[in-house]
């Protein structure tokens, strides 16, 4: 017990110095997502829509190490075209192609990882490397009384980016929805979670 706690207390020390040090920067972010709903069963048809997201980025980088943290605030739309008109069951109350928009609040936490000793060419062009979950709360969605929302979902993504002099970051990444986003209200285990991939540009202050 005694080494736990020792172990816990370097630790502590350790991470509290290296931020002492540690780089903070500020941006602003911009993207598109490339997002299909996963049913739990394959009862429809969901084509993908593209969507998009925008909003405030930060970055703390541990010197000497390569590893540091991000962290985000966004407003995110994500969705899908939902056939709900392929069944019966929705096809009598009228349904037929529904386009299911979800409107969120996002925030993002991600471990990163800049790969740091290219020769000074990082200054240029440094790749980076990501993956962390991502919390979300939702603001708004389409009216399609055949559905009920979740307030909001948890996922996990990760990616890899490039940035260049020091100022633009350029990222491609995969969205895993954990929870669910949306479930139909005459089958109770019919529920959908959001699958995302998202290209965005950030703008370093």
């Amino acid at each position: 017990m005694k080494k736990i706690i020792t172990l816990i207390i370097l630790l502590s020390a350790t991470i509290a110095s290296s931020t002492t040090n540690a780089q903070l920067r500020y941006g602003v972010t911009a993207g598109a997502n490339f997002n299909d709903l996963k049913f739990s069963q394959d009862l429809i048809g969901v084509d993908s829509e593209i969507g998009y997201s925008a909003g405030m980025f930060s970055e703390l980088m541990f010197p000497g190490i390569g590893f540091g943290l991000d962290m985000g605030l966004m407003y995110t739309q994500r969705g899908a075209t939902l056939h709900l008109g392929d069944k019966p069951v929705w096809a009598t109350d009228g349904y037929g192609k529904e386009r299911a928009y979800l409107h969120y609040i996002e925030i993002p936490i991600n471990l990163r990882f800049k790969f740091h000793r290219l020769n000074g060419f990082e200054d240029y062009c440094a790749p980076f490397l990501f993956a962390g979950p991502s919390f979300t709360i939702l603001a708004g969605h389409s009216d399609i009384e055949a559905l009920d929302y979740a307030g909001g979902e948890v996922g996990i993504q990760a990616g890899f980016g490039v940035e260049l002099f020091k100022k633009w970051q350029i990222s491609a990444s995969h969205n895993w929805g954990t929870t669910y986003a949306l479930k139909t209200k005459k089958l109770d285990d019919f529920s959908a979670k959001n699958r995302s991939w998202n290209i965005k540009v950030t703008y370093l202050f």
